[in-house]
C-alpha cells in the first residue's frame, strides 16, 4: 500500500521541522569553529533556507519511490 500524498506531505514537513531545529543548533556550535560570526536571526534565515530545500528533496524522493513502488507491484 502507498502512501497518500497527504501523509507525504506531514512526514516530510516533520522530518524536516525537527532537522531544522538540529541544524540551527549545529550552526550555533559549529559556525564559530570557521570563524563565520552570524546573529541569532540569520542562523533562522540560513537555517530556514535549508528547511525548503530539504523540504522540497525529501517530498520528490517519496513521491518518485512510491511511484516506482506502485509500478512494480
Amino acid at each position: 500500500m502507498s502512501q497518500s500524498r497527504k501523509a507525504s506531505v506531514i512526514e516530510a514537513t516533520t522530518n524536516t521541522l525537527v532537522g531544522y531545529g538540529i541544524a540551527v543548533a549545529g550552526q550555533y556550535l559549529i559556525f564559530p569553529i570557521f570563524n563565520i560570526h552570524v546573529n541569532g536571526r540569520e542562523h533562522l534565515i540560513i537555517g530556514f533556507c535549508f528547511l525548503v530545500i530539504s523540504l522540497m528533496r525529501s517530498y520528490l524522493l517519496r513521491r518518485i519511490f512510491n511511484l516506482f513502488t506502485e509500478r512494480s507491484i
